[in-house]
């Protein structure tokens, strides 16, 4: 049988400055690609459901037409909470800055990770994906990210954004508080760290290795 995975994506469209935002498009597209590829059941969620903004950022210089392509699949999401974590195999979430406003907080996506986790079922995250990770804890109540090493968009990268001020929190710093061990590459190069069945990487330049080894741990 074909292994079935929940991506589940941001629906938050505006930072507080009122630049537009969303997903960041690689990070969905090369990771759905990935697992198209391997010919795995790809759902794509949301906490709303339906369209998922795209920051306008993720479509500015050079993107291919396949990229491009995989907004078709993100025009109608399903909704979060009518997910069930015993149908996937493994969840993925995509970064942008959206996921650092809606997903934090997210009772169901807490749950659904939770669930994934703790059946040895791999949970996989890049860029501000991680976002979705700060509010989970596991059955004996510790944070998920606790003791782990993890990797994700760092506070470098941020205040390079210029956004830094705009965001709740600062996501590296975030999962440190947390008890994670952050590891980080020099800004804007590629980073995944994996720490048994959890998977995350710094930015959108780490995405096709994240998905891959997120597949790597799906096929153990």
């Amino acid at each position: 049988m074909s292994k079935r995975i929940l991506m589940v994506l941001t629906n938050h469209s505006e930072l507080p400055n009122g630049k537009k935002t969303g997903v960041w498009l690689s990070e969905f597209g090369e990771a759905y690609l990935a697992f198209q590829k391997e010919g795995y059941d790809v759902t794509v969620a949301s906490p709303k459901g339906g369209e998922i903004p795209i920051d306008p950022t993720s479509l500015e210089g050079e993107v291919s037409d396949e990229m491009l392509a995989t907004k078709q699949f993100i025009e109608n999401t399903e909704h979060l909470d009518h997910q069930d974590a015993s149908q996937f195999d493994g969840i993925f979430l995509p970064g942008g800055h959206g996921t650092m406003f809606d997903l934090p907080d997210n009772t169901k996506l807490q749950e659904l990770i939770r669930s994934i986790y703790e059946a040895d079922k791999p949970v996989a995250a890049v860029c501000h994906g991680p976002a979705g990770l700060v509010g989970v804890t596991l059955s004996n109540g510790d944070p998920l990210v606790k003791g782990k090493k993890v990797s994700a968009f760092t506070d470098a990268e941020e205040k390079d954004t210029g956004l830094q001020d705009d965001m709740p929190f600062l996501l590296a710093s975030k999962l440190e508080e947390l008890g994670a061990h952050h590891e980080a590459a020099d800004n804007w190069s590629e980073k995944v760290v994996r720490d048994g069945f959890l998977v995350t990487g710094q930015n959108p330049q780490s995405t096709e290795a994240v998905a891959h080894a997120f597949i790597d741990t799906l096929k153990e």
